[in-house]
Parts: structure tokens; C-alpha cells; sequence
């Protein structure tokens, strides 16, 4: 059985030619899939019921299912998506006030072997890769059970992308030609893979490049980011530099708050001279907490001081609004939830 959910154009008339229609079809089938977001092939009304079933014979929309869902009072939607071979991944569709814009933050991976301290994602270890397919999927299942239009994609979910490069841009590829958004709408966020972001300034990547940064030096950086002892910040800075004036792209640093670490002023004044000669737009995110560690948010008024030094330095800085904090809105905290809620089922039955 044909999944259609994840095919170019091309692949689906190689389906429509074997089943004796026209190209013309397969366009059809293209944007109900992309653009209307059907679940279901009898969903794809302007083909006739002679074809749906035929088509139905040989194809199916998706093979996926939402096995947890959750909404936060603040409109955020959390999916826990299952596939075929019973691995779950988390996406996550966040909407603004006053904004057009609806952003999926998806996964790469399932799992993944940065394993930073913060995150709850590193603690079940690397998995596997997602196909590019598994990827676009996770978009498809916001705007089907929405029904409402994603127009930015963040790769800022379980994984490290960088580490699953190709089926990351072939991902990218698919979003900016079948859903129409444009290459300048999806970020990459990265840990600090050097290698790879130097591949990527080859490539001439259009969208934003989002480094997690996360500390101001390598001794509080190696302690909750592993990466750093493979890729440290001096490599990490030639590579962003390099990155820069190939591209002339400003890359986002993503920087962790997290209180009596990395949130003091001395961390601010080395981070703005870390800082000082990248091409970078900086943003803070005050910490989440989870049980799977003693780390604590700052209060309102370090993460201020924080900011204002920052951009005394001459950087635009932003603090991160929070979405979702009552959905378990951090990457791994809904998985992790769920496995819980199995085992006592299991240990009930």
C-alpha cells in the first residue's frame, strides 16, 4: 500500500499513470494532500468515485496516528505521533497573539545522542533517524486535525538535525515547493555540529540557522552540553563566522537561561564578547522545568539585567515568549509522560 503523505509531484503520477489517468489527477491528488490537507482519499471530492476507488485499492492518505494530544490554555497544541513501527515522536503547533503566523516545531530524530543536560529528549538516547516523509507528516498532522494552514516551520523538536542532514533538507525542500512556505520561513537549530555547518554554507541555505549555544564559556557549556568536548566554542565560532560570510545570513543564538549557571552578568558580558564580531540575532529562553533535573527558570528580573546587557552591546535580543508550560511543552516531557501512563496500565491489566 502507497502512503501518499510525503510524495513529490512526480511520484504520485508514477501512481496515476498505472492506474490509466492523467497527469492532471496526480496535481489534484498533489494539492489535496498539501495545500487541503485530506485525511482520507474518499476526502478528494473533484475525483470521481470510480477513481477514488481504484486509488483506494493500491494508496492510502497516511499511516500515522496521534496518540496523545494535548492544548494549552494559550492555544499551543502538543502531538505525540506514532508510526507504523510503533516509535513516537512529539511535534507542536504554537500560535501568537496578534500574529498570522502558526509555527510547527518539529523533530528530526527519534530520540537523540547529544544528550544535553536540560533536556528530556537525551535521556532515552539516540533511536533513529526520521525519514523526510516521517518529517513532513508531522506538519500534515497539525493541518488535518486543525485544519488550519501552517506558515512557519521551526526544527526545533526531539533531535539533533544536523545529524540527519539529508532527509532534514530534502524535509525543507518538500515544505518550500508542495506546502508553499517559504525557504525564509523554516529555521534549522542546531547543537554546534561543526562539520555539518560548513556543508550547509555550501548549500547556500536561505532559511535561518539557530545555533543552541546555551552557555558564555566552555567550562559551563561541556557541563551541560556533551557536544562541547567534540566541537567546542572556538571551533564552534570559525564555523559560524565562515558560515556567515559565505551566506551573509545572520544566524539566531539560542541561549538557555538557567538560574545561578549561566544567567549571572559576568556570563552576560562574556557571552556579548563572544558574540561581538557574528552576525547574530540573540534569543533567551527562560528555562522550563522538568523532573529530570534540579535546574531552575531566573527570576524576571536576572533575565532582564540579562537582556539589557546584551543589547547594550549592540545586539537585538529577544526573550522567548512561553507556550505551552501547562502541556508538558518540553521536547521528551510528553513521550516521557506517556511511556508512564503505559507501564501502570500494563502493571494494572
Amino acid at each position: 500500500m502507497k502512503v501518499l503523505s510525503g510524495l513529490s509531484l512526480q511520484e504520485i503520477e508514477e501512481i496515476t499513470d498505472s492506474l490509466k489517468a492523467s497527469k492532471f489527477r496526480a496535481r489534484q491528488i498533489h494539492n489535496w494532500i498539501y495545500l487541503k490537507s485530506v485525511r482520507l482519499i474518499d476526502d478528494m471530492t473533484d475525483l470521481s468515485v470510480k477513481f477514488r476507488e481504484e486509488l483506494k485499492q493500491i494508496a492510502c492518505v497516511s499511516d500515522v496516528k496521534v496518540k496523545v494530544k494535548q492544548v494549552s490554555k494559550d492555544g499551543t497544541i502538543k502531538y505525540l505521533i506514532e508510526y507504523p513501527d510503533g516509535e513516537c515522536v512529539e511535534t507542536v503547533l504554537m500560535r501568537f497573539d496578534n500574529r498570522a503566523n502558526l509555527t510547527a516545531c518539529v523533530s528530526s530524530q527519534i530520540g537523540c545522542a547529544v544528550n544535553c543536560s536540560f533536556c528530556a529528549t537525551g535521556k532515552r538516547g539516540f533511536i533513529r533517524n526520521l525519514t523526510y516523509k516521517e518529517i513532513i507528516e508531522q506538519v500534515l498532522t497539525i493541518q488535518r486535525d486543525t485544519g488550519l494552514k501552517v506558515t512557519n516551520i521551526v526544527f526545533m523538536g526531539q533531535g539533533e538535525p544536523l545529524l540527519n542532514l539529508d532527509n532534514v533538507l530534502k524535509a525543507m525542500e518538500i515544505f518550500n515547493d508542495s506546502f508553499q512556505i517559504g525557504a525564509r520561513r523554516i529555521t534549522v537549530s542546531t547543537s554546534g555540529i561543526v562539520p555539518q555547518i560548513y556543508e550547509l554554507a555550501k548549500n547556500d541555505m536561505q532559511s535561518t540557522l539557530a545555533v543552541s549555544l546555551h552557555a558564555p564559556n566552555h567550562e559551563i557549556r561541556k557541563q551541560i552540553m556533551p557536544i562541547e568536548n567534540r566541537y567546542d566554542m572556538e571551533q564552534l565560532k570559525k564555523a559560524l563566522k565562515s558560515y556567515v560570510d559565505k551566506t551573509g545570513r545572520r544566524i539566531t543564538i539560542e541561549y538557555l537561561l538557567i538560574k545561578d549557571l549561566n544567567d549571572t552578568i559576568d556570563c552576560a558580558k562574556e557571552l556579548a564578547m563572544y558574540l561581538s564580531d557574528i552576525k547574530c540575532n540573540i534569543n533567551l529562553i527562560p528555562y522550563n522545568p522538568t523532573a529530570k533535573n534540579d535546574f531552575q527558570r531566573p527570576s524576571n528580573n536576572s533575565i532582564q539585567k540579562f537582556k539589557y546587557l546584551l543589547e547594550h552591546s549592540g545586539k537585538k535580543v529577544t526573550v522567548r515568549l512561553e507556550r505551552g508550560a501547562d502541556i508538558d511543552a518540553a521536547c521528551g516531557q510528553l513521550k516521557g509522560k506517556a511511556e508512564k501512563y503505559n507501564e501502570s496500565t500494563d502493571s494494572e491489566s
